[in-house]
């Protein structure tokens, strides 16, 4: 069984969440290139996980192109870890505040790996900044 450890974090607050199974790390994506919903007042309090930030998110940045590339570059692991019999991946998303831009990132990659890889991998998401979408994101 593949664990894939996915994190949303921020690179002012935390930084580059640590790699606890051993492996020494990991992907880690910086989102901060995308156009940031939390510059605009309407999105400012709410998070990656709010439909109105992931409808701006899709239809007014680069996101979509973003995650389709990110999608290409995991699967090539995660096809040569399943075959190799590997047992930690861990995908780390940052932005500026850990809430928007790596949050939806986080939450759209584990859709996609769900999806794609249903047997042989256990998906958990961690959003450091947003512990409150922890209990109903795993």
């Amino acid at each position: 069984m593949l664990h894939i450890d996915i994190h949303s974090f921020s690179y002012k607050k935390g930084g580059i969440p640590k790699d606890d199974s051993g492996n020494g790390g990991g992907f880690a994506f910086d989102c901060r290139g995308i156009l940031n919903p939390g510059r605009i007042e309407e999105y400012k309090i709410q998070t990656g996980n709010d439909i109105g930030v992931q409808e701006y998110l899709e239809t007014k940045t680069e996101m979509p192109k973003f995650l389709e590339l990110i999608k290409s570059l995991v699967s090539i692991n995660i096809d040569d870890y399943l075959e190799r019999g590997f047992e930690n991946l861990q995908i780390n998303f940052g932005c500026t505040g850990g809430q928007h831009r790596s949050v939806y990132s986080a939450i759209k990659i584990a859709e996609f790996i769900k999806e794609k890889y249903p047997n042989g991998t256990k998906v958990t998401i961690h959003h450091d900044e947003q512990p409150q979408l922890n209990i109903s994101n795993q």
